[in-house]
């Protein structure tokens, strides 16, 4: 285990100010994640794919609605769920339960028109093109050429057909949509972060862990969600997602958004133990709509700390306010 840096250990206190609730975050920060998968339903049911594994493994299905996620309940070898012949098969995607929530509140249907905006490795859009039943079409896009390649596998071995990858920053990339006319009926921002919510999976991040890269990345942050938002259609709806606990990089994205643009944001309901986004931190007050985002912690749920926001666009965004020049 890394040894935390005493600025982050300052800050989860102020985010968990009850003495016995940070110790509890602290304690499971320091054990690993159990080991969860999503069935891939393009390719198997849930039935036949749970047969198969309770072979050999011990299958826990933790939500009635959701039957498509697993979690594995044996003490597993290093990479075994990775070698099984039905992860090969793309039968299953070894995905962490918190990361998943992003694409079951968003519920992408059959027939949309969908954007992945940050899309490698492809866990949410793998998930996606599932639930849209590989109909419709996916946007996938990734600016790295190297996580391009791990995009491609993961597509190709889950059976994905309703997808086009794109490589491209946020920023070109939404200049050259802006330029077809194209409008989505779902966005996807799940958006690069300081990943404070993966110290039990990569506890590294205790090390990497800076302020001022937080602030940073708030600034990009910023640029992709109103960016994602302008792509929308009216009527259409956004998922705003980070793995990190950094009020700077989740409430106070969603609150520029809702202070700035024609957006609402919508209640969540997630069969897990949630709470509400946080309306003011180091003196700065944000929108009070932000309490209807949801915080993940990992106490709560034995789960990785995640983030959500769900919005509604409600009229045209003026290019005026994104400063876009003809």
């Amino acid at each position: 285990m890394y040894e935390p840096k005493q600025e982050f250990i300052e800050r989860m206190k102020k985010l968990l100010p009850n003495e016995e609730d940070f110790e509890k975050y602290w304690e499971i920060s320091k054990v690993r994640p159990v080991n969860s998968i999503r069935v891939n339903t393009l390719k198997i049911s849930v039935e036949e794919l749970k047969k198969r594994l309770e072979k050999k493994w011990k299958i826990k299905q933790p939500f009635n609605e959701f039957p498509e996620v697993f979690i594995i309940e044996n003490e597993l070898a290093p990479g075994e769920l990775g070698k099984a012949i039905e992860h090969l098969l793309g039968y299953y995607y070894v995905q962490e339960i918190s990361s998943m929530t992003s694409l079951l509140v968003l519920k992408p249907q059959p027939g949309d028109i969908f954007l992945d905006l940050c899309a490698s490795p492809g866990s949410k859009t793998t998930q996606a093109a599932a639930m849209m039943k590989n109909s419709g079409l996916v946007i996938a896009n990734e600016v790295s050429l190297g996580r391009i390649m791990i995009l491609s596998t993961n597509l190709q071995r889950c059976g994905v057909t309703n997808t086009i990858i794109t490589q491209s920053d946020g920023s070109v990339f939404f200049r050259k949509i802006k330029k077809s006319n194209m409008k989505f009926d779902k966005v996807l921002v799940d958006a690069p972060c300081s990943g404070e919510g993966t110290i039990r999976s990569s506890p590294k991040t205790l090390v990497m862990f800076s302020e001022h890269l937080i602030k940073t990345l708030s600034g990009k942050q910023k640029s992709l969600a109103r960016n994602g938002l302008e792509a929308l259609k009216i009527g259409g709806e956004m998922i705003y997602s980070t793995c990190t606990h950094a009020p700077e990089e989740n409430e106070e994205i969603v609150s520029y958004l809702l202070d700035n643009f024609p957006v609402e944001i919508e209640d969540i309901n997630l069969p897990l133990n949630t709470r509400p986004g946080i309306i003011e931190w180091n003196g700065k007050k944000y929108n009070p709509q932000v309490e209807k985002c949801v915080r993940i912690y990992p106490q709560d749920n034995n789960t990785e700390g995640f983030f959500v926001a769900k919005l509604r666009k409600i009229g045209e965004v003026e290019e005026r306010e994104f400063g876009v020049k003809n």
